[in-house]
């Protein structure tokens, strides 16, 4: 059996892939999500289509009997899945990581001692279309590092080294901030020059201080790192029609922190922008648009509002 803790929109969305496959997949999460799945189901589209029963928990036990832990909580919410695999893991069950951000694979491993903890990535966006109702709203496919506990999981693939990928999908979380503050949902927003411009700068930034750091990200999306900030900053008329239907972005897809924002949560800001900011500080290097970035999110946490990206921009020149 396989247990996802977490079940948001990618706990969701990943587990209900598996058990369309025809995997025991069991969903732990709040009510709010899994009341409607056991009443009606799980319905996925834009990726496997169909609707399948799912059994689900609101609380932790199913962990005991699990065969593969997938957590799936947002960064801010790892210490309470610690406290939970701590009280529930089974001895010898591994663990599959699929959250934003650097630090928790290490995190896990580090609170659970002797545990194989299994970094994993995944890409798209995915959004909540009815009580029950899971969309993949952009292109990409699950990674996870490769594994005998792993290996014929269904739609995913499986890499030697996570290293390179976990940083890769990392610069194109800088765009979550861009998203979160500029109130437009992921198409409008990438399709805004000014923001996309905000982005390219954010991501340049970001490979300077990864170079300092001696690392080299994996081609992650449709583009290797490097070429992601040229393409962002082509005229929209070029954009629009080319770099859009490279992403393959649903009109409806939305950042997973503008989403927290637009429901009062804590974001993850500090594991995506706020990790370049402390591995740039590591080296002694200024990162002033991805600290305007972090600190504007912040800011937008407790009173929310739209920053344009002329705000941005001004933050990071005050901040550089």
């Amino acid at each position: 059996m396989i247990a996802v803790l977490g079940a948001g929109a990618i706990g969701c969305f990943v587990g209900g892939t598996w058990a369309l496959a025809g995997r025991d997949v069991t969903l732990i999460g709040r009510p709010g999500v899994l009341d409607p799945i056991a009443e009606a189901g799980l319905r996925l589209s834009g990726g496997p289509e169909g609707r399948t029963d799912m059994l689900t928990s609101l609380t932790p036990e199913p962990l005991s009997k699990a065969d593969l832990v997938v957590v799936a909580v947002k960064a801010t919410a790892l210490p309470g899945a610690i406290a939970d695999l701590r009280a529930h893991l089974t001895p010898g069950t591994p663990i599959v990581t699929l959250m934003n951000g650097i630090s928790p694979p290490s995190l896990i491993a580090a609170a659970l001692p002797g545990v194989t903890v299994l970094p994993g990535m995944v890409p798209f966006n995915v959004v909540r279309r009815g009580p029950n109702h899971w969309h993949k709203a952009s292109a990409g496919e699950v990674i996870v590092r490769d594994h005998p506990a792993t290996r014929g999981l269904p739609a995913v693939r499986q890499v030697s080294d996570m290293a390179p990928v976990a940083w890769g999908k990392l610069l194109l979380n800088l765009n979550n901030a861009v998203n979160a503050l500029s109130g437009l949902g992921l198409h409008a927003q990438l399709s805004d020059r000014a923001c996309r411009g905000i982005l390219a700068d954010a991501i340049t930034e970001a490979l300077g201080v990864l170079h300092a750091a001696g690392i080299t990200p994996a081609k992650v999306g449709a583009l290797p790192a490097h070429r992601i900030p040229q393409m962002l900053r082509t005229p929209d008329w070029f954009f629009n029609t080319v770099g859009l239907r490279l992403q393959g972005i649903d009109r409806s897809a939305r950042s997973s922190m503008a989403d927290d924002l637009a429901a009062g949560r804590p974001t993850e800001v500090d594991f995506l922008n706020g990790e370049i900011v402390s591995l740039a500080a590591t080296y002694g290097l200024p990162a002033p648009l991805n600290a305007a970035l972090t600190s504007l999110v912040h800011e937008v946490e407790q009173t929310p509002r739209a920053i344009p990206a002329a705000e941005i921009r001004a933050r990071a020149d005050r901040q550089g």
